[in-house]
């Protein structure tokens, strides 16, 4: 039964008092026995009968008692002043200034609820004395750069302090400010009862808070999280950084490595290894030791797994030296839970339960490379059933592992285990080689992912020229990043290492130490990318191949353009950082254009057309989202946004 929940005013509950008095009146005659008194006036109403007497009681209650429930519910009645609660002077005057900002703004989708929760910097009186002090329209809008400046300089929270400091554009400030802001809404706890009843969830309990990626990506994921965490630096959100890799440690105490996603069904397959890469980032900007010393067994562990038998690759090259390489493999053959239906769909074209398995891991797979799904993991790019990704050498994953071998060299240094920082300086140097030897192709100025002859790999492999993949795709630049992981890392190295480190700071870029060549590596590298075809109006396309798929023409991604622009900019060429910061404002300009448009961030992008998002692959485009958020302030940070230049396509 629902109570009923008035609220009674003071006439209505003098109504309600009257009412109890004669209810209580007719429940007393109605107990007298039937008497008839002395036929006087002042007795004449027991002359009345009894039952007609108490029916005019009960009657006269009823009444009463509606004209209470009536006078409580009627709007003409004036509400009793000391039932209204009243507003603080400090949440009046930020709902002042919330009119101001949106008189003011010409930004779309303005939370109000940003300008009442604002802390004050200053006391009240000091605040709206300036308030009162902007010069305003007649209409009482205030100019964008005044009250910026007044938010900024009266309130916490607005901002991080020392936010963007090249970002001197006041409607690029703002923009970048909303995206701040979409930090708390992608922020996530696990429930309690995911943790206290796992029988009755997919999702994995986690020991920290989390970033999602947004819309339907619901849960961690492993890859999107370093460029989460760059943002998250930016934003000067360090404790949400050390939260994001905490839980990513904790994947590894717990299966070994590094689980694609935070779901029960992501268990079979792993990520880009960029864990080493986040905890660096985090490092270099809180020097948190302790956190580098936690997270060493870790990332040994996760080492230990990409070299397991599954992932490791031996190949022999043209000049007789032999290699051990990578590769994504993930521990599947059965569809996707999370795709089950669309899995079962292909694969009901292929002939027995063999060739069907077969596909079951292909796709898991191309699934653990983040690029699900793309041509160039096909055989044949008209057929998705030809996924062959467990036969590819790819060349981003090892460059992720060199990575992750320098950071691990660079932690164990710092916390004073010299004999493991050299171990995996020379791992990373027998690295360098093969990717060299295996992947460099001279004539196109890039590095090429190799095909496999088979890819049970039991038995080395011999390569061969015609076994690159001779397509152009972002990944073939994706090593000109690895710069950011060592250089300065090593000063206090001794010994051969240091012999090693120093040759390679003193001789020049970082390219110089990769391709064992000149300077002037760079510099060809930087035509190839120009020439290749990749270069478009909003940014770097991810292939050159438009099959509907989502990692292809036209679409462009934010870790893409990220890897590659960073490490332009980190090379120490000239004119590799003009060309960096050419394609970032590309970058930027089609993100702030789309986000006009729709008023949200999106996952990926269509580079052939400024100002529209991607599309394409196995679900709708999503928003949110967390490593768009990541690389427009880490693009920000770098290059800022002057003034006086315009933001338009």
């Amino acid at each position: 039964m629902v109570p009923f929940n008035f609220h009674f005013t003071e006439a209505a509950n003098c109504r309600l008092r009257q009412f109890v008095i004669l209810l209580s009146f007719f429940i007393i005659i109605s107990c007298l026995p039937l008497q008839v008194p002395p036929p006087t006036m002042a007795n004449f109403l027991f002359l009345l009968p009894k039952q007609i007497f108490q029916l005019h009681l009960l009657l006269c209650s009823l009444t009463l008692f509606f004209m209470a429930v009536t006078e409580s519910s009627s709007s003409a009645c004036p509400l009793d002043p000391a039932t209204v609660k009243p507003s603080t002077p400090l949440v009046s005057f930020l709902e002042r200034l919330q009119e101001t900002v949106f008189i003011s703004s010409d930004q779309p989708n303005l939370d109000p609820k940003t300008y009442v929760d604002m802390p004050l910097k200053q006391n009240l009186s000091a605040t709206q004395e300036a308030f009162d002090k902007l010069v305003r329209s007649a209409n009482g809008r205030v100019p964008a750069k005044e009250l910026n400046s007044f938010i900024d300089t009266y309130f916490d929270g607005a901002e991080p302090e020392g936010f963007l400091p090249k970002v001197e554009h006041p409607e690029v400030r703002a923009w970048a400010l909303e995206i701040h802001s979409l930090w708390k809404n992608l922020s996530r706890k696990a429930a309690s009862g995911v943790k206290t009843q796992p029988q009755l969830h997919t999702l994995l309990p986690l020991p920290a808070s989390f970033v999602i990626p947004g819309s339907r990506f619901r849960e961690v994921y492993y890859w999107d999280s370093y460029w989460v965490i760059r943002g998250l630096l930016v934003s000067k959100m360090y404790e949400t950084a050390t939260a994001v890799v905490t839980n990513l440690i904790s994947f590894i105490e717990e299966y070994g490595f590094v689980l694609n996603g935070a779901r029960a069904y992501y268990t079979n397959r792993s990520q880009p290894p960029l864990l080493s890469a986040m905890i660096y980032e985090i490092y270099d900007r809180t020097g948190d030791i302790e956190l580098v010393k936690r997270s060493l067994p870790a990332l040994r562990k996760e080492y230990e797994f990409w070299n397991s038998e599954i992932h490791r690759v031996t190949i022999v090259d043209a000049q007789g030296c032999t290699h051990t390489l990578n590769r994504y493999y993930a521990m599947w053959n059965k569809p996707r839970p999370e795709s089950s239906v669309n899995d079962k769909a292909f694969a009901s074209k292929l002939l027995n339960a063999s060739e069907k398995q077969h596909f079951y891991r292909e796709l898991a797979s191309t699934a653990e490379s983040g690029w699900d799904f793309s041509t160039r993991w096909m055989r044949d790019p008209l057929d998705f059933t030809t996924l062959a990704t467990t036969s590819i050498i790819p060349v981003d994953l090892n460059a992720f592992i060199l990575g992750m071998e320098l950071n691990i060299a660079f932690f164990a240094k710092v916390t004073g285990d010299n004999s493991t920082a050299q171990h995996f300086l020379q791992l990373s140097d027998h690295r360098k080689e093969a990717i060299n030897s295996v992947f460099w192709n001279a004539n196109m100025k890039q590095w090429l992912d190799y095909w496999l002859n088979n890819s049970a790999c039991q038995e080395t492999q011999v390569w061969e020229a015609h076994q690159q993949n001779q397509k152009v795709f972002a990944s073939n630049f994706v090593p000109l990043w690895m710069q950011q992981f060592y250089s300065g890392k090593f000063d206090s190295i001794t010994g051969f290492a240091a012999i090693l480190i120093s040759f390679i700071l003193v001789t020049g870029p970082w390219l110089f130490y990769l391709l064992g060549g000149d300077s002037g590596v760079v510099s060809i590298i930087v035509e190839s990318l120009k020439t290749c075809g990749l270069v478009y109006p909003a940014g770097i396309a991810t292939s050159l191949t438009n099959s509907g798929q989502q990692w292809d023409f036209p679409n462009g991604w934010a870790p893409l353009q990220h890897m590659i622009v960073e490490g332009l900019v980190k090379s120490g060429l000239k004119e590799a950082k003009s060309l960096a910061e050419d394609i970032a404002k590309r970058w930027i300009t089609t993100n702030y254009i789309a986000y006009k448009k729709s008023g949200v961030m999106h996952e990926k992008y269509d580079v052939d057309h400024c100002g529209m998002f991607g599309g394409g692959g196995e679900y709708v485009p999503q928003t949110g989202f967390g490593w768009s958020n990541g690389v427009v302030l880490a693009f920000l940070e770098e290059f800022g946004w002057p003034k006086d230049q315009s933001i338009e396509c």
